[in-house]
């Protein structure tokens, strides 16, 4: 007797993937609204969802958390932007030149697991607390994830596709970028991807650490250290940071859709 076949699942579309998120989010929010409002837990601690999203709303019209936003943002951009600069070209070179990759991979994974928040001080020392300060922070943090895709992305590329160009006659630059770099790009779009949100941490834990200047880790910081703290104010910046995040990561996750369909068709559609 021959095994039947399961059927294939389809992927859920657009529309239901982001139902079922607004109904996690709106069940979080009701679970918080719940145990403020029944006492579960201390209001002065955990103050009521309508009141957190309240205050962040009110937070769009107070002129001096847009200019705390503004900063943190052009933090995370520069360090983002630069991160990328500087991990895609060094991650094709380690990933196509094996000799390079062998000599420096003992300096990588000695400083790939250094926490970039142990840094904060040391950082801070050196080159003082302004923007410059994060903006280190965040292309140190921000570099591995797109280094570490960049090479994967480079081992995955076809070798026939690469020999066939070799035997037209194209030289390794000429197959780099014809070949390799194509390739792995949707690898190189997954790591700014999640660069994106580790960008979007430091920038935020090292306004909250240097505790001066503007940032939303900044007005963050002053409103832990209010006396009695302002948890309103600290939730509803908490609140602004997290949707920021949410909203990047589902633009960066449509464009590498849009750009690599191909390649979202051989995965059978997942996100």
């Amino acid at each position: 007797m021959s095994a039947q076949t399961l059927p294939r699942t389809r992927p859920a579309s657009p529309a239901t993937r982001w139902s079922r998120r607004a109904a996690g989010a709106l069940a979080f929010a009701a679970l918080i609204e719940l145990a403020a409002r029944t006492g579960l837990a201390d209001r002065e601690v955990l103050p009521p969802a309508t009141e957190i999203v309240a205050r962040a709303a009110a937070l769009l019209f107070d002129p001096a958390f847009g200019a705390h936003a503004l900063t943190s943002l052009l933090a995370w951009t520069i360090g983002l932007c630069l991160a990328t600069a500087l991990a895609v070209p060094l991650g094709l070179l380690l990933g196509s030149v094996p000799v390079i990759d062998a000599a420096t991979r003992s300096v990588v994974e000695f400083l790939r697991p250094i926490p970039s928040v142990a840094l904060i001080p040391l950082v801070a020392l050196v080159i003082g607390t302004g923007l410059q300060h994060r903006i280190t922070l965040v292309v140190y943090a921000s570099l591995w994830p797109i280094l570490y895709n960049t090479m994967y992305g480079l081992r995955g590329v076809d070798p026939l596709a690469k020999e066939s160009l070799r035997a037209y006659g194209f030289g390794p630059l000429s197959v780099l970028l014809r070949v390799s770099l194509p390739s792995s790009a949707p690898f190189i779009a997954t790591g700014v991807r999640l660069a994106a949100g580790v960008a979007l941490i430091l920038t935020v834990s090292t306004e909250i650490v240097a505790g001066r200047g503007e940032g939303i880790g900044v007005f963050i910081f002053f409103a832990g250290i209010a006396v009695p703290a302002r948890m309103t104010d600290i939730l509803a910046g908490v609140f602004w940071v997290g949707l920021f995040g949410v909203v990047v990561n589902a633009l960066l996750v449509a464009a590498e859709r849009r750009a690599f369909r191909w390649h979202h068709a051989q995965l059978g559609g997942r996100a």
